[in-house]
Formats: C-alpha cells, structure tokens, sequence
C-alpha cells in the first residue's frame, strides 16, 4: 500500500457520493479513484481500481452493499470495505462484519470521524460506530464475529444448547435424559422449544443447522 489511501465511493445517491468526494478532496493522504452507483458496478470497479479501500452504501440497488462486500472479498480480500447506513441496526452491523467489511458508520458522521475511519481502514485497521449496542462492539473487540447462526441460536438457553449439541451427536431423547439427568418427557419439551425458536421442523434439521453454526464460526 503506497502513504496515500486510495478510495473508491460507492452509493447510489449522486449527493452523497458528491458529498464522501467532498470530504476527501484537499486532504493529501486521500485520492479518490473511482465511484460506483449500485453493488454491481461497486464489484466491477474495486476489481478494475484495486482501491485500498472502498466506501459503501448498505443499501443499494440490485446488489446491496453488503452482498457487494461479501462478493468483492472473496474475490480482493485485501482490499477494505467500509460500510455506510442512514439507520443503526444490530442486524446490519453483523451482517456487514460476516459479510467481511472493516467497519461499519452512520452516515450522520461528522467529517473528521469519517476521515478517521478511512484512515484507519484503508491501513488495515477496523472501526465500529459508536452507537451500535454493546454485545456487538464487545464481539469485535474480542475479535470474533457473530454468524447468522450465532444470532438465532442466542434466543436459546445454557440448557438447550447443551441439548442441541447431543442431538447433533445422535442421541435420542432417553439417552440426552439420561446424560443431563432429565426425563425423557422433559427432554421432549425442550426439543420441542429449540425446534420453534430455531424455525425448524425436524431434529435432523436441528442437527444439520449446529454443525453448519460450527462450520461458519469466524475467529474461533
């Protein structure tokens, strides 16, 4: 990476990609390299450009953002992606963090903290909004990122996690009472919750659903 950190914007609103340009112009260490109006194009360009980093709308046209970073950083993994959204939403930062992005501002951000985090991006670093919710910044800094099948699987108890991971080790419902000392009636019901609060119809689908949460788990 050269000292200067070169952007490319991509949102597919022509006021806010003239207003990020805007930021960064007069600022030597920033060069704006290229734009991009939808997900698509966004991919398209950062392939082309070979940016440092790229700044990045949520929600777009077509391809969204955060499927543009996802498909962009299977293809650049070391080119950044800086996310940008009008509303704080957990699910996004989340979804954004997996998806690969380096971080994840509102858009209400004021210049210098927009300049900071671009900064810090663009050299490899990661930045989180400081109004998303303590459980997802306490993620980050540990260093590990919730998957999609985190998220749904923290509806469930220290109980039924503990289920969940035996009937993913074949156990029937007698055999996960006789390890956790329950009875095979109380065991059911608890199958019968995980099955409701996972959306799924079948203990093998429960089964299927753990072992693709360990497969996914990112940092561990």
């Amino acid at each position: 990476m050269t000292d200067v950190i070169r952007v490319l914007v991509a949102d597919d609103h022509d006021l806010v990609r003239e207003g990020l340009k805007a930021a960064l112009r007069g600022h030597e260490e920033f060069s704006v390299i290229g734009e991009a109006r939808d997900g698509e194009e966004a991919v398209r360009e950062a392939e082309r450009l070979a940016p440092d980093i790229v700044v990045m709308d949520i929600r777009m046209p077509g391809l969204s953002g955060i499927e543009a970073c996802r498909e962009l950083r299977a293809r650049r993994p070391e080119i950044g992606v800086l996310m940008l959204t009008s509303y704080a939403d957990d699910k996004a930062v989340m979804a954004s963090l997996v998806a690969g992005a380096s971080g994840f501002l509102l858009k209400d951000v004021q210049t210098a903290g927009l300049l900071d985090a671009i900064r810090t991006v663009g050299h490899g670093g990661k930045v989180l909004d400081e109004t998303s919710s303590a459980a997802v910044i306490e993620q980050v800094r540990n260093g590990r990122i919730l998957t999609e099948e985190d998220r749904i699987a923290s509806q469930l108890t220290e109980r039924e996690l503990s289920i969940l991971e035996l009937i993913t080790d074949g156990l029937t419902n007698r055999e996960i009472g006789e390890r956790l000392y329950l009875s095979e009636k109380t065991v059911k019901h608890h199958v019968s919750d995980i099955l409701g609060k996972l959306g799924l119809g079948r203990r093998v689908e429960a089964a299927a659903f753990a072992m693709r949460r360990a497969a996914n788990r990112i940092g561990d």
